[in-house]
């Protein structure tokens, strides 16, 4: 009988089992011809490999840089921004201590005899 009958006959099993095996030979020589291309050009490959080491470590690099200026520039600004609330407070002050100093002084001078306005026409009279 035939494989389209349906009934199987020991060549077939025999066949199935042929196809197994060589469905697995076929998955085995695929890697012996990548590691086989592999082993034709290690230099290449080495080079590439290098190559893609060297422009990572310098992508590093320039990441960790970056990194740190951005840090030291953060600091910056904090201690800009820290001074500049100190001036603020500084001059605050020193408008309060302006106007105390300018109400003592326009008390000193109405009190005062000789900042006083004269009235040179009731005199003269």
């Amino acid at each position: 009988m035939n494989k389209m009958d349906g009934l199987n006959t020991g060549e077939e099993e025999d066949s199935a089992f042929t196809s197994i095996s060589l469905t697995d030979d076929t998955d085995h020589s695929l890697k012996s011809l990548h590691s086989g291309a592999e082993r034709l050009f290690p230099k290449m490959m080495n080079a590439d490999m290098d190559a893609v080491d060297a422009e990572n470590q310098v992508e590093l690099e320039e990441k960790t840089r970056l990194i740190n200026q951005v840090l030291e520039l953060q600091h910056t600004l904090e201690d800009l921004s820290a001074r500049v609330d100190a001036v603020k407070e500084e001059n605050l002050k020193l408008k309060s201590e302006n106007q105390v100093l300018g109400q003592y002084i326009e008390n000193l001078m109405s009190a005062s005899s000789v900042f006083q306005t004269t009235d040179t026409k009731s005199k003269r009279k």
